[in-house]
């Protein structure tokens, strides 16, 4: 068997609680090994500049279309073309921002885009994962919901 080629700082299971503190929000979310960026769900996109800069602000929900929505806004990081699961592509607003895992603390980017008709808000993509290892047995590993 081949060593990896790093170390891995935690396993995590199929499904994890995180938080993002940049928007004040705690959710679930899906380990995806085969999407390549983080998604969270986002209604009402707008993207507006203040201070000369790009901004968006967006709704969303941390738990299906029954939760009371939550307002956001942050920098605008990217916009992009992302190709889902089903071959669609379509363009997407980047934001980057601090997700918190158990005792792991460190920066990702999110695109975001309407997961209404998905079970969880937000998905947790390879990029994100780049030092974590994935048990898909197991679900909550850094603490339940």
């Amino acid at each position: 068997m081949k060593a990896l080629p790093y170390t891995a700082q935690a396993v995590i299971g199929r499904r994890e609680m995180v938080t993002l503190p940049d928007l004040q929000l705690t959710l679930c979310c899906k380990a995806d090994t085969g999407a390549r960026t983080s998604a969270l769900h986002a209604e009402a996109i707008e993207a507006f500049e203040e201070h000369g800069h790009p901004w968006v602000r967006f709704l969303t929900r941390t738990s299906g279309g029954a939760t009371p929505p939550h307002e956001c806004q942050l920098p605008l990081h990217d916009r992009r073309k992302v190709k889902s699961s089903n071959g669609q592509e379509e363009w997407r607003y980047v934001i980057r921002t601090r997700l918190l895992l158990g005792s792991l603390d460190f920066p990702i980017e999110l695109t975001l885009t309407d997961r209404s008709n998905m079970r969880h808000p937000m998905l947790l993509g390879r990029r994100a994962m780049r030092r974590l290892l994935v048990a898909p047995g197991a679900a909550f590993l850094h603490g339940e919901p």
